[in-house]
């Protein structure tokens, strides 16, 4: 592997406590044991991320509905055919508790062809019958549902895993039957998600369904903090030329377990011939010896000796794709790390396949679903003997001479950075914000350094048992009503998801210079959160609006100062064995963003770009004639002001307004009074000629 190469990359370390693999007196881990706390519910929400349990903790709740409360049936809703096997029968009295789970042969239709051959008509037997659970696709529900009635399933729990494949949107079937039996309220509702945002950026609930949802979280850094062996995850991506299989070994290690996601057909990195790609790819890596008569693994050897394995999960031969899956059933799977090197996969190998080896998610392109991205990291941060790093790469052509190429290289760059932006936010510890006050004092439970609590400066203390970080903050607003607490609680990186999906607002982030911070903090932030949660009373959007943005943007300062000081990782370089302990160095990260600044307040934090950091870290990795591409392509299809954005700025000037005495003067030498007095003015023209035009 050419070591030379840059990848820039933000590493999350993590201090391997161990905590998220021990088990109760009644065999559950932590987060299980969070889950069933809340198993009374009836309708429950349970975010929590890849490899954490989730399928074992729904055991344990549909047994106690069934058996304690009262419920006939528990049926396990799944994407595909093969999470199906999660639910198998399992001794779960072997580890403590009082019962096991068992699902009769006939009632697991994602192993059953179904009775009278047909798995909708299963659905109806099973409820007819006596039997206590039933494990189905999503789509044999979907069914299910619209032939018999949602009637028929009225005192029973229905159990939907991989949640985030439902959606609000009024062409999601599952998503308005769902609404149906939520407006009914004669089931009980489980739903189970590691990835709690869709890439298409709908809902997955309307506000008024969700506000029904108890939510249990359980974070990634939470998950991963608690891992045995596992200490950092490196999240980066790396900009290429010409055909990616040229490149392919720049990035592609032999040495590291690699799960490698070739690109679909029809986006702009495929070759349109997946076939010949893996044929390059196994030319890149050795020679080629044939494939494994028992598991039909390609069998390559290198030039130092070795004999690597590579699964090849893009082939559509039915005979040679069964052995190969059959292969990565095996139980050598998880006991043998060297049982496989490589996985190459199109569509596969992304939900529901585990492998806990894997020290490399690589993939080619763009992909366009945020969730499809968490999953494909998540199937390397398992955690396993020997295993201290892992790595998500992401390959992303840089433009070529063609105007369309050049845009659609900007798009999908625009994306890739957003998508590492968020990822970190999603890995790293959860901030609590409180306002600094003159009666504020330090909260039990929190560590404020050796220097201890100060009450005259914003404080930053850790909770090392939670891992939250509690920052303090002048002039934060309070959220006042249950809901907005629980959304600042629980639901903030939602609506940073929605805020990084923004494309207008990332490009004008990144490449706008004449960009004010604040039409990205407060009425980009602002719109989203109206959108979100129109009903909720002004006071409560705006302090949901500072804790989202506060969290993005001390995130982001805290990644500028650790890469200012040499403790984030930048490309391939080995890790310093005598770095501070895993999470200590975003911690101490944070104290020392606090300590530099003079006044933390939310004036000063609206006043950071959120995506200036995200600039430094592209301009190490892209030449500078892309970069120049890059921003002449957005400056060319900039206007000055949308309608939207216009009318956003005019309501922040009758808020100025109000506040000062006075209107926003386009002379002023404060750069956002300023842009609120254009964007005013814009409006009111916009509105007269509107007018005039009739």
């Amino acid at each position: 592997m050419n070591k030379e190469i840059e990848i820039p990359s933000v590493s999350v370390k993590y201090d391997s406590t161990g905590k998220s693999k021990k088990s109760n007196e009644l065999g559950m881990r932590e987060m299980q044991e969070r889950a069933y706390e809340k198993r009374g519910e009836q309708y429950l929400l349970i975010k929590s991320p890849p490899a954490s349990g989730k399928s074992r903790a729904l055991m344990f709740i549909a047994l106690d509905k069934t058996e304690n409360q009262g419920l006939q049936q528990a049926i396990i809703v799944v994407p595909e055919k093969s999470i199906g096997k999660s639910f198998n029968d399992t001794k779960l009295s072997e580890y403590g508790f009082w019962s096991d789970w068992e699902v009769k042969p006939k009632w697991n239709l994602c192993n059953s062809p179904g009775e009278d051959g047909g798995t909708v008509k299963s659905v109806k037997a099973f409820l007819d019958s006596d039997d206590k659970n039933l494990v189905c696709t999503h789509a044999t529900f979907r069914f299910a549902v619209e032939k018999f009635g949602i009637e028929v399933f009225d005192n029973r729990l229905i159990a939907i895993d991989e949640f985030h494949h439902v959606s609000a949107n009024p062409d999601n079937v599952l998503g308005n039957q769902l609404e149906e039996f939520l407006a009914r309220d004669k089931v009980h509702v489980v739903a189970m998600t590691g990835s709690y945002f869709r890439g298409d950026a709908d809902a997955v609930m309307s506000p008024d369904d969700e506000a029904k949802f108890q939510t249990v979280t359980y974070t990634y850094y939470e998950q991963l903090n608690g891992y045995e062996y596992l200490k950092e995850l490196d999240i980066g991506y790396y900009f290429y030329n010409g055909p990616y299989v040229d490149d392919i070994l720049k990035v592609l290690d032999p040495n590291e377990k690699t799960i490698l996601h070739i690109p679909n057909v029809n986006s702009r990195e495929s070759t349109k011939d997946k076939i010949k790609e893996v044929e390059h790819i196994l030319e890149e890596l050795g020679d080629w010896q044939g494939t494994d008569s028992k598991t039909g693994f390609h069998l390559i050897n290198l030039p130092d000796g070795r004999t690597l394995k590579v699964a090849d999960l893009v082939d559509d031969d039915p005979i040679k794709r069964s052995k190969v899956q059959a292969g990565l059933r095996s139980a050598e799977m998880e006991s043998d790390r060297d049982y496989v090197d490589i996985i190459i996969a199109l569509g596969m190998a992304k939900e529901g396949f585990d492998w806990i080896w894997c020290e490399h998610a690589l993939t080619v392109g763009y992909r366009a679903s945020l969730t499809e991205i968490v999953q494909i990291i998540g199937r390397a941060t398992r955690d396993a003997p020997g295993k201290e790093r892992t790595r998500f790469t992401n390959l992303i052509a840089e433009p070529d001479a063609s105007e369309d190429a050049v845009t659609d290289a900007v798009n999908d760059t625009l994306k890739a950075i957003a998508a590492s932006l968020l990822m970190v936010q999603v890995l790293a510890p959860r901030f609590d914000f409180t306002p600094k006050t003159p009666t504020s004092g330090p909260i039990e439970g929190f560590d404020y350094g050796d220097a201890g609590y100060d009450p005259n400066k914003s404080n930053v203390g850790v909770n090392q048992e939670t891992g939250q970080i509690q920052i303090e903050i002048a002039g934060l607003a309070e959220p006042k009503s249950e809901e907005a607490q629980r959304i600042c609680k629980e639901d903030i990186n939602e609506l940073i998801t929605a805020f990084t999906q923004d494309t207008r607002t990332v490009e004008r982030g990144i490449f706008d210079s004449e960009v004010v911070p604040e039409e990205i903090t407060q009425v980009a932030m602002g719109k989203i959160v109206a959108t979100k949660y129109p009903d909720l009373p002004d006071e409560d959007q705006e302090a949901i609006r500072q804790h989202a943005i506060a969290a993005v943007n001390m995130t982001q300062q805290v990644k500028k100062t650790l890469n200012e000081q040499g403790s984030v990782d930048t490309g391939g370089s080995d890790v310093d064995e005598d770095e501070p302990k895993a999470n200590r160095a975003f911690v101490d990260g944070v104290r020392q963003f606090v300590m530099d600044v003079t006044s933390l307040d939310v004036d000063f934090i609206d006043r950071i770009n959120p995506f200036g950091e995200a600039y430094s870290i592209l301009a190490k990795s892209m030449s500078e004639e892309s970069l120049r591409q890059f921003g002449n392509i957005i400056a060319g299809k900039k206007a000055r002001f949308t309608f939207e954005e216009a009318k956003e700025l005019a309501v922040r000037a009758l808020k100025f307004k109000k506040e000062r005495g006075r209107l926003p003067e386009v002379t002023s030498n404060d750069p956002w009074e300023k842009r609120i007095a254009e964007g005013m003015n814009a409006y009111a023209q916009m509105v007269a000629e509107a007018k005039q035009n009739g």
